[in-house]
């Protein structure tokens, strides 16, 4: 990718993550609605992978080693964390915690 195209994907994606995050923005607070656009970010995550990344991996030597070092100059491998049960537990516990502080 040349320096024009690589600077117009930049402009693109981070028009897109504002939008993303304006969205987010609007619901905070919204637990359910904030788990929807995370669910569709994830979504559209594994279809892009799926059916757009997959199929552009490198054929040869020469070509994997570009991806590779572009994938180690650039931020590793995109990963979407999920909420570990644990985490949610003891945000919970933390809550009800300062709730009966509050009421003593």
């Amino acid at each position: 990718m040349d320096h024009k195209a690589n600077q117009k994907l930049t402009e693109e994606t981070e028009h897109l993550k504002k939008l993303v995050w304006e969205l987010a923005k609007d619901y905070e607070g919204d637990a359910p609605a904030l788990l929807t656009i995370l669910r569709v970010v994830e979504a559209l995550h594994w279809e892009i992978r799926e059916h757009l990344f997959n199929p552009a991996l490198p054929e040869t030597r020469q070509e994997l080693y570009r991806l590779l070092r572009n994938i180690e100059e650039n931020g590793g491998w995109p990963y979407i964390e999920r909420m570990k049960l644990r985490s949610l537990l003891l945000h919970l516990e933390f809550s009800d915690n300062n709730e009966d502080n509050r009421e003593a």
